[in-house]
């Protein structure tokens, strides 16, 4: 599914510190991921969001390798990856001021979801 990222605005914050030509890249990244690795999505408050993934050492390093570089340019966020008993979570927490871009997060991984 391809969406028209320059209608989110939700999704990139003011405290986002990554530079404008490279914020539709990231989004696209986001979504390719989201596109082949998410199977569920569960909000478990206002401020976390559970990613069930499929599981393979690919998908799990190109989680946690972009979860570190969104985390370098938008601090606000914290990525947990669990890789357990042969399955795999990522867990996303947001301040309570940054919900809006939690929301559209959820809403980009639920479009794509496999």
């Amino acid at each position: 599914m391809t969406r028209d990222i320059a209608f989110d605005q939700e999704w990139v914050p003011s405290a986002c510190t990554l530079p404008t030509a490279e914020q539709p890249l990231r989004v696209a990244e986001f979504d390719a991921l989201f596109a082949d690795a998410v199977q569920a999505v569960v909000r478990l408050d206002r401020t976390r969001l559970r990613l069930a993934l499929v599981f393979s050492p690919e998908l799990a390093a190109r989680a946690a390798e972009l979860s570190a570089r969104e985390n370098g340019c938008c601090s606000f966020f914290t990525f947990t990856l669990t890789i357990a008993h042969g399955g795999m979570t990522l867990e996303v927490a947001v301040p309570a001021e940054q919900v809006a871009v939690l929301d559209a997060l959820q809403a980009r991984a639920g479009a794509a979801s496999v």
